[in-house]
């Protein structure tokens, strides 16, 4: 069939919906048999069904939907991807279906600038739309019995796509190089061009339309004046608020509280503190340790 692009030998599936009259449905399938001949195969398909067929996937040339004069069949979704999955890669697929005008409708009907997108998104690619045209009174009449839909702002659209030149899920291995150009010396090369632009010349240097800066202009005053060196200490750890020294405390601190820990020994105020408990008194915080010499450091039990 030249109107549907069909040659001999090929696989065809004509898929039809329950507005399609059934006598046109015959005469459509038998002119595409006569078109593929004895070595070529015809399958008929109703729309709603066709996404639980066994048909293996890439098994036809050409798919016709909804092509029967007076049908008024709508492709899904899921149609439009089984109809993607049973077509051979590189073969077509050729639609028809009524559509709206406008996008902002409630009646379920695509609007015309949404079909080619579903086609794409369907993964066929090459989606063209070959005709749009009203509907003659047939086609009206169908629309409004099969779909209930009553407004005169319906279209027919012809729209064609085909499968990718590959099966859906197949992979490639993609040739990369990573390594790394360089020059038959062994350098990397450098772009002449960009050598020239960060390269200055004698004769740049004594041109006198050439402005350079002097470095010396570059600092003020403040940058030539010589820093405090109190400024430039680090603050200890008592300017930091910080009750502990630092591990490896440089600021004295360390020290400082070395120093206290040694002078925290409670001081005699009799001075016989030393001698034993004969002598002490009775608030002695030496009370029951054993005579020691004076200036030895004791270690006192805490309860």
């Amino acid at each position: 069939m030249e109107e549907f692009g069909i040659a001999a030998g090929q696989r065809v599936a004509v898929i039809w919906d329950g507005s399609s009259p059934v006598e046109a449905l015959k005469r459509l399938v038998d002119s595409v048999r006569a078109s593929v001949g004895a070595d070529g195969r015809v399958a008929v398909e109703n729309v709603n069904q066709l996404p639980r067929s066994a048909h293996r996937e890439s098994s036809f040339d050409v798919i016709l939907s909804g092509v029967v004069p007076g049908s008024a069949a709508q492709h899904s979704a899921e149609v439009l991807a089984e109809i993607a999955r049973i077509l051979k890669p590189g073969g077509r697929v050729l639609l028809k279906e009524p559509v709206v005008t406008e996008s902002d409708n409630n009646s379920g009907i695509k609007a015309a600038a949404k079909l080619p997108a579903a086609l794409t998104l369907s993964g066929l690619v090459e989606v063209k739309e070959l005709q749009k045209e009203p509907l003659t009174a047939e086609e009206a009449q169908s629309v409004r019995e099969h779909l209930g839909y009553q407004g005169n702002d319906l279209l027919i659209v012809q729209i064609e796509g085909r499968k990718p030149n590959f099966e859906v899920g197949s992979s490639s291995q993609l040739k990369l190089s990573f390594a790394k150009k360089t020059s038959p010396s062994g350098k990397p090369s450098v772009d002449p061009a960009t050598a020239k632009l960060w390269t200055l010349s004698a004769s740049d240097m004594n041109d006198e339309e050439m402005d350079l800066l002097d470095s010396d202009e570059l600092l003020d005053s403040e940058d030539l004046k010589k820093p405090d060196p109190a400024s430039l200490r680090a603050p200890s750890c008592k300017e930091k608020g910080k009750k502990k020294a630092c591990k490896n405390c440089t600021c004295g601190l360390a020290e400082e509280l070395e120093q206290e820990k040694k002078s925290s020994q409670p001081k005699s105020a009799c001075g016989n503190c030393y001698l034993g408990d004969a002598f002490r008194c009775a608030s002695c915080p030496y009370l029951g340790m054993p005579a020691f010499k004076p200036g030895e450091k004791i270690l006192q039990k805490t309860c």
